[in-house]
């Protein structure tokens, strides 16, 4: 088995021996850092959260939508969130998911996928192989076809 060592690990293991959570070390410096990692991490990993690459409406959607699932905080603190997120993670950045090498976090998150959904994909791909195109794509069963149409444009295959 080949053991790579990627910068997150480094930064993971030096935040680790500096007493820094991990989901901090991953998050660049700036105002509203500690409140994105205390109100997103209520329910998942701040990396998945970050990982959406968006404009400041599509980040100020995604705030209401955690809002109204549950995510506890002042208006202050989603303020700071958004400002953090729309600077340091905004759509322009966005890259193509490669749907043949896609992590179940990749196709989560940048897919808007449930979990259950991205695991379908990459369950899928073992078994069928390589995906060519949408068309093979949407024959995931379980799978949200009209999302995968919708962010057509973010594939890669």
């Amino acid at each position: 088995m080949e053991h790579r060592i990627t910068w997150r690990v480094v930064l993971a293991m030096m935040a680790g021996a500096l007493g820094v959570p991990p989901a901090q070390a991953q998050l660049p410096d700036g105002a509203g850092r500690d409140e994105t990692v205390r109100l997103c991490s209520q329910c998942h990993r701040p990396e998945v959260a970050v990982s959406l690459r968006q404009d400041r409406l599509g980040w100020a959607a995604t705030l209401r939508k955690m809002t109204a699932l549950g995510a506890k905080g002042t208006e202050q603190e989603f303020a700071a969130v958004l400002d953090y997120l729309a600077t340091h993670f905004p759509a322009d950045e966005v890259p193509r998911i490669n749907v043949n090498t896609a992590t179940a976090i990749e196709l989560e998150s940048g897919l808007t996928l449930r979990r259950s959904q991205a695991a379908a994909i990459i369950a899928y791909r073992a078994q069928h192989g390589a995906f060519k195109s949408v068309e093979e794509l949407k024959q995931v069963p379980g799978l949200d076809t009209a999302k995968i149409q919708a962010k057509r444009d973010r594939l890669a295959f």
